[in-house]
């Protein structure tokens, strides 16, 4: 990707298109499009969103969506972003997204948000499972972590097979802060 590349002057490369697009009950995950960037940079600059993430700055700087879909839209990325869209089902085309970055051998780490308005809906749970049963990656073993204040996000885990691992803590840059996480794992099949 070339730099100063803007939303309008990008092209869908070919490997973004063969990542998979995974149906569910209520939406499908596909990969995230240019037209994404104005609900990601809506949800995420809520401060509830933004703090439950080790990476979503708050407030959202001007461009930082943009960015975001242009790197998970790079033929060079290590990160697969899905968006959750439920337009095909008469929802918001963007409920939030769901996230694996490839780690060494085979083992992938696994992350989500969800936008504020749809929280206590199932459809975090709804979107890792899919994530999960796919195995996109083909990997072993999938990792994850949540911040410790944010026991709705322990339960997607757990509630999707997900078994805990310890403590430990990330830097978390909406709060400028290490913040106790909590770590679990998923050995696959």
């Amino acid at each position: 990707m070339r730099e100063g590349t803007r939303l309008d002057d990008l092209t869908i490369n070919t490997q973004v298109l063969s990542q998979p697009v995974i149906e569910t009950e209520r939406f499908i995950l596909r990969p995230l499009r240019p037209s994404d960037a104005g609900m990601i940079a809506h949800y995420t600059a809520d401060r509830r969103v933004a703090e439950g993430t080790r990476a979503i700055p708050h407030p959202l700087p001007p461009g930082a969506s943009e960015s975001f879909v242009i790197r998970s839209m790079s033929v060079d990325r290590t990160e697969d972003v899905w968006a959750i869209d439920g337009s095909a089902y008469k929802l918001a085309e963007l409920l939030g997204v769901v996230s694996l970055t490839q780690m060494e051998g085979d083992q992938s780490e696994l992350g989500f948000w969800i936008g504020a308005g749809f929280w206590n809906t199932g459809f975090a749970t709804e979107a890792v499972d899919a994530v999960v049963k796919a195995n996109p990656h083909k990997s072993r073993t999938l990792f994850a972590e949540v911040f410790q204040d944010n026991p709705g996000s322990a339960r997607v885990l757990t509630n999707c097979g997900f078994v805990y691992l310890g403590d430990a803590e990330s830097w978390s840059v909406a709060r400028n802060a290490r913040v106790p996480t909590w770590t679990y794992v998923r050995k696959m099949g």
